[in-house]
């Protein structure tokens, strides 16, 4: 179900989970690289995807990797770091950095891993990490390419730095600064679906006070919604100009971030813009502006013909909406009903993860 909400009356509000132990007594590891028995046994053997045009991957002394590129390609690369709290940061952190290729218009290759894990860690949190990380990436058929992993007391909670490696057509690169003035401005999906996931995941016993189970239940099943590679790829052989992936800062920071990009000015209709009923529940519970909670999962295009994308995301399945226009000038503004607002610039401001629980 999708719902409306005005977002003037909430400003985003401080964040979220935190890392809770599962209560098992724990070995302390030595600082420094992960013993090479632990290396085979926990992370090497938890890695089964293998594509041929890899050359070098995750092994023990290999400082690199290789692949293999056609006379008319590029490499494409994006990386992001998280702060392990549970498995859903897990499926995220992968998701992020594929996302960020697909909205270049790549195809991805593999992942490079580097782990920063406290001394209090135990071998079958890093065995469970690497698990988690590598099933999202075999139906992608995503390789895990290498990385490094180290104990080290700079660091209380695990900290995963994910880049993520891929490769395309010359010419089909595809950059956010793409949008033309009279361009159609297209979501998919519905907005508020990587943070409204995350608070149901970690608030789940607050929420239960005032929501039936099947709302929170819901909520916390957004996860598997958080790839947007399948709307990326629809969208490029639909004619899009420009894709960005809605994350930190929600979709105002997105649709800012695309016109600041491209050059343009927008004019937006708020009530357009998808929004699930879990997510205007949630983040009424918490005092969040929903426009404003990280959402990955949802694409964020501009297209010359919008409802011709539309109809061709329909096609495959994926729900998807013009909410307005780029225009000339640097005008970026939101309409709802009589009242006209400017975006604003998004700000350095709280994260879902901030929320300590």
């Amino acid at each position: 179900m999708t719902a409306s909400l005005c977002p003037f009356a909430k400003i985003f509000c401080k964040g979220c989970t935190f890392l809770k132990n599962s209560g098992r007594n724990k070995t302390e590891m030595k600082q420094g690289k992960l013993p090479e028995n632990v290396l085979k046994r926990s992370v090497f053997k938890q890695l089964h995807t293998k594509r041929k045009d890899v050359l070098l991957s995750a092994g023990v002394g290999e400082d690199c990797a290789a692949f293999t590129l056609k006379e008319d390609e590029v490499a494409v690369l994006s990386t992001d770091p998280v702060i392990w709290e549970n498995s859903l940061d897990g499926r995220y952190a992968v998701h992020a950095n594929l996302n960020d290729l697909a909205t270049s218009g790549a195809e991805p290759i593999g992942l490079m891993l580097t782990a920063m894990l406290p001394a209090d860690i135990e071998e079958a949190q890093i065995r469970e990490m690497v698990k988690t990380i590598a099933a999202e990436c075999e139906p992608l058929q995503v390789q895990i390419l290498g990385g490094h992993t180290e104990i080290t007391d700079a660091v209380n909670r695990p900290i995963i730095s994910v880049t993520a490696v891929g490769k395309t057509k010359k010419e089909q690169i595809l950059s956010t600064s793409g949008a033309k003035p009279g361009d159609d401005i297209v979501i998919t999906k519905w907005i508020g679906l990587e943070g409204t996931a995350k608070l149901a995941h970690a608030r789940r016993e607050e929420l239960l006070s005032r929501y039936p189970a099947h709302l929170i239940d819901e909520a916390e099943a957004f996860e598997q919604y958080f790839s947007v590679i399948p709307e990326a790829a629809t969208a490029m052989k639909s004619g899009v100009r420009a894709m960005h992936d809605v994350t930190t800062g929600g979709i105002f920071g997105a649709l800012w971030e695309l016109a600041e990009a491209s050059g343009v000015g927008l004019d937006i209709t708020l009530k357009k813009i998808p929004i699930r009923q879990e997510t205007v529940e949630i983040c009424e519970f918490f005092d969040i502006n929903p426009y404003q909670i990280a959402s990955g999962g949802s694409l964020l295009m501009a297209a010359e013909d919008g409802n011709r994308l539309v109809m061709d995301l329909a096609k495959e399945g994926i729900p998807a909406v013009v909410v307005g226009k780029a225009t000339a000038g640097n005008d970026r503004v939101l309409i709802n009903e009589e009242e006209r607002r400017f975006l604003e610039p998004p700000r350095a401001g709280l994260q879902v993860s901030d929320l300590h629980i």
